[in-house]
């Protein structure tokens, strides 16, 4: 990780009324930092939602995404994904049961290097029903082990950082029987 500190230690969800599980540990960024969260929702049936992005958005245009977006100047990382959830779908976030790792990448609107932490979490809210922000996504779906392939859609070869999240949140985390 390219930031130093933490925002929240294990456990602490530091006055937002969100819970964070043991071992969860969010970076500060740095002054000068570009950062982004990401949330992987699951629902009871171990599903996990994404949403499509519309086809006249700069950066990955029609392609799958989970919930999330830019951390605003002098935000928490915690706080943006909050936020964000709430932004884009409806929900509040409740819990916060993993952080799966920090992503460094660039985009091609000139934005420059961005780092993005994603995480698993659980909201409050109509699962059934998201708010999603029409103006910005086309669609949403629930993802399984078998719909997997989909969420490469749209996408170059070795670009598949959402394939593999909602893979990895299916794995460690697979529907109960």
């Amino acid at each position: 990780m390219s930031a130093p500190g933490h925002d929240g230690g294990a456990g602490s969800g530091a006055g937002t009324g969100v819970a964070v599980d043991d071992g969860v540990e969010f970076p500060v960024p740095a002054d000068g930092e570009v950062w982004a969260v990401g949330a992987v929702v699951l629902d009871p049936d171990g599903k996990a939602f994404a949403q499509r992005r519309g086809p006249h958005r700069r950066l990955f245009p029609d392609c799958w995404d989970i919930v999330g977006g830019h951390v605003e100047p002098g935000e928490s990382l915690l706080d943006a994904l909050g936020r964000e959830i709430e932004e884009e779908t409806g929900w509040r976030l409740r819990r916060v049961r993993r952080l799966f790792g920090i992503t460094t990448w660039t985009g091609d609107d000139g934005a420059g290097t961005r780092h993005e932490a994603d995480c698993l979490v659980e909201v409050d809210g109509d699962l059934r029903r998201p708010a999603l922000e029409w103006a910005k996504h086309t669609a949403y779906d629930w993802f399984g082990p078998g719909d997997l392939p989909r969420l490469k859609e749209n996408r170059a070869p070795g670009e598949y950082l959402i394939h593999d999240l909602i893979a990895k949140a299916l794995r460690d985390h697979p529907a109960e029987s």
